[in-house]
Formats: structure tokens, sequence, C-alpha cells
């Protein structure tokens, strides 16, 4: 059959409250102009983040029932452990509350004041806690990956030579890992290839330097693997994840996207030293090493999720209503990141709004009309999120590359006619779009700025 159906039934249903374009006039400028700060409850389609907004499954839910809540040696725990350990054999096992905080024990422990971090693109979480080390986060995608329109089957590929480069330029002492995302959420969520993670791991390992995944979404990644890479096509999903983590020596994983739970995530290493240290920064500040911060139920959804989220017939359905919504929205004349990810489409905001320059940030302005249009929430991946600023000056001293709209779709979520919905508030925002002007900022915080940072519209 040529149609792609959700290999899931729906058992239970949430109502979304309607609004009219006056409302919702009202409502961004009451958050100020940023999609964060808008509540839920104003929103129709929220499509800002796939991250922890999946639907879980039943089977997740009868493993919160046998949660068990113990402080310490759960036995949700040990499921999880196991799960985690089968799935990416990786010996040390930490559970921490969401990605994030897996990212900051990690660069806590590891990396120091002066050090470089590689990786294919650090997204805003991973760049902010290695700033926050006073290190610098490098990042190294291949050029195909820095151009929207340009067809490659894995934009998301570190650039080896500039790794080499980086690593002799900067010196091994100063390199305390390396880094690679998959997919790259902020490169348009790109998959990066096994011959490329084969090529990190041979100059990690070269230079002694240890090598870690950014894992969020490896089901996706692993995914794109079987269909775009030559001799993965007849392989099965588990036997592709299991060689892309042979070749890393460790991984962080917000349990958010590719766990399908609403909470959670994990930290992994194959070193028992390090994993110590790790658990110990963990007891100060998520809880002990069997929990981690979570709830045991937590920890069943987790383990359950994994193993729902490498199931083919999944991810297929997945893969393919992402580039349902990428197709019509080039239809319809959008230009976005080609060929479509996993995860989410990316709309090329600089070069759909070229009235906009980027200091006036045209990602945030059309963040702001799908909102306004249709009660649409989406995010910027711009110079918003990875702009510089100077405080000093109160100017914007380096701007991103790419000026992008993400479109990330919840796990098992939305129906086929909700993304109908989002397409057809597409063409109205396209036939609209000369009009589109541009956003100043009238508040930001020092790290982090598009989770708070306040705006006013730029008077045409």
């Amino acid at each position: 059959m040529k149609t792609i159906i959700e290999p899931f039934k729906i058992k239970s249903v949430e109502p979304i409250k309607m609004s009219t374009r006056k409302s919702r006039e009202f409502y961004l400028k009451a958050a100020q102009y940023n999609p964060f700060l808008i509540y839920s409850k104003d929103v129709i389609i929220d499509l800002l983040t796939d991250s922890g907004t999946g639907a879980m499954s039943s089977e997740q839910w009868a493993g919160i029932m046998r949660g068990d809540e113990s402080y310490a040696g759960s036995t949700s725990f040990l499921r999880f452990e196991r799960t985690i350990k089968n799935l990416m054999g990786f010996e040390q096992v930490i559970p921490t509350h969401q990605g994030r905080a897996a990212e900051r024990i990690l660069f806590s422990v590891m990396v120091k004041s002066g050090d470089v971090v590689p990786n294919n693109t650090h997204f805003d979480t991973t760049r902010a806690n290695v700033e926050f080390q006073k290190a610098e986060a490098r990042d190294l995608v291949i050029d195909e990956g820095k151009q929207p329109s340009f067809e490659h089957p894995f934009k998301g590929n570190m650039d080896i030579k500039k790794l080499v480069d980086t690593i002799e330029t900067v010196g091994v002492s100063r390199i305390p890992l390396i880094m690679v995302t998959i997919t790259n959420n902020s490169g348009g969520g790109q998959p990066v290839s096994m011959e490329n993670l084969r090529q990190v791991s041979e100059v990690a390992n070269s230079y002694n330097i240890p090598f870690y995944l950014d894992a969020c979404r490896f089901a996706e990644n692993a995914y794109f693997i079987k269909i775009r890479e030559e001799g993965y096509r007849k392989k099965s999903i588990i036997s592709i994840v299991k060689e892309m983590f042979s070749y890393a020596d460790g991984c962080t994983m917000s349990a958010k996207k590719d766990g399908i739970a609403n909470i959670g995530g994990f930290l992994c290493t194959n070193d028992p030293e390090l994993a110590q240290k790790e658990k110990d920064l963990l007891i100060l500040t998520e809880g002990f090493p069997t929990y981690g911060g979570l709830a045991g139920r937590d920890l069943e959804a987790i383990a359950i999720g994994l193993t729902e989220a490498i199931d083919e017939d999944y991810l297929k359905y997945r893969i393919s209503s992402t580039a349902y919504l990428g197709k019509k929205l080039i239809e319809i004349g959008f230009p976005i990141v080609v060929p479509t990810g996993g995860h989410a489409i990316y709309i090329d905001a600089k070069k759909l709004l070229p009235q906009i320059p980027p200091h006036q940030y045209p990602g945030w302005a059309l963040a702001c009309s799908f909102y306004l249009e249709g009660g649409i929430r989406t995010v910027e991946i711009g110079s918003v999120m990875f702009g510089k600023h100077d405080f000093d000056t109160g100017k914007d001293v380096e701007l991103a590359q790419m000026e992008l709209v993400r479109m990330a779709i919840p796990r098992r979520t939305y129906t086929q006619s909700q993304i109908d919905y989002v397409i057809e508030v597409a063409q109205t925002i396209y036939k609209n779009k000369n009009k589109i002007t541009g956003m100043k900022i009238t508040y930001q915080a020092p790290f982090l700025r598009h989770f708070s940072a306040k705006f006013e519209p730029i008077s045409s």
C-alpha cells in the first residue's frame, strides 16, 4: 500500500481549545512576543518541541503502575539499566532527570576552563553547559550541512579534516572529549552516517580522546542509516543501533525524545572511575544513583519507550509523516532544510523573509506569525538562540549562520488532519510574507536567552 498509516490506535484524548486571531494577538503581546511564554492552553498545535511532548503507549502506562519507588536499589532502575545496556552496550548507566542534567554532570567532570569541545553542531543546552565551564563549544559540521537547500543524505556529518585540524591546532590536552549529535538537531534534524561515526571514532582513538554521542534521536538516526546508507538496507534497526554505539565511549541522552517519555535522561560511560565521579556529583544535585532525580514509574516508562522507538513500523511512520509536511511546504513555496529530517521541519526564514535583516531576527518574526495566524507554536533556531551578545555595548556581536524556524513534531500525538491544518496556515502566511516585520529584544538573560527574552515588533 502507498498510504502509510499510524501504527497505533488512539486510546485517550486531550481537548484543544480553539482561539481567534484577535485573542491570539492578545496572548502573544501578553507573552511579550516570546512563544515560550505563551500558556499551552492558548496553543492549538504545539510544534515548539518534540521533547517530552509525545504520547505514551498503553504499555508505558502499565509500566508506570509497576514503578518501584524505592529510594535505593529500585527494581525499576534494574529494568532501566538492563534495557540501556542491552541496547547501547555501555557498562555504566547513570539516570538523570533530563538530558541537560546529564550534560551538566559530564562537562562538570570532564571539561575545564580553556578547553575546546568539538561537535558536529552543539544544541543550545549542550553549548550552554560547555560554555558554563568557560570552554569553547566548536561546531565542525560538514559544509553541506550549512546550506539549507543543498541535498545530501547525511548533512549531520562531522567534517573529519576540520576535526583533525582542530586537534592539531588546539592540542590534545585541551580537548577532553569529542561529541557528535544524532540526529543533528540544530543543523536541521539531519542524520549522521555510520561511516562518519566510524571515522570520528578512529580519529578519537588515534589521539586517545574519549568519543561521546548526544543520543537524543538515536533511533531516527538509525532508520536514516538503514534507508540511505549503502549496505544497511537489509539490516535490522537494533543491529544498526548497536553498531552506532559501539564506536562511542559514552553518551548523554534526553529520554524525552527517542525514549518517548515525558521526563528523564541518562549518562553512560565505559570508564568506571569517571562514572564514580559522575555519580558523586549526581548525588549532590539529582539524587541517589538508582533513581537520579526520577520516579520509579519514569524509569519504567523510559525502558519501555526505548524499545518502542526502535520498532521499524513506528520509525517508517515517523519519518514519512515529517517528510509529508516538508513536501507540502515546498509545494507552497517555503524554503526548507532538505532533505527533511526525522523529528522536525526547518524553514529557512532568512530566505523566506529577505526584507528582515538577521539582526532583526527573521526566524523569531516568522515563529510569531505562525502563532498569530493559526495558534501554531514553533521555535526559532537562529540568531536569538545562537547569537552572541555583548552586554556592555547592548549589541549582538555574532549572528547565527542560519536563521531557521523549527516545526518539531511530537511523537504519536497529532493526526493527519491536524498536520493538514498546519499546511493551510502556512499557505496564508506565505501569501502575506512580505508584510512580516522584524523584532527587537527588550530583555535577555546571559544564558539561553531565547527561553525568557522579551520582544517588540519593529514598525514597518
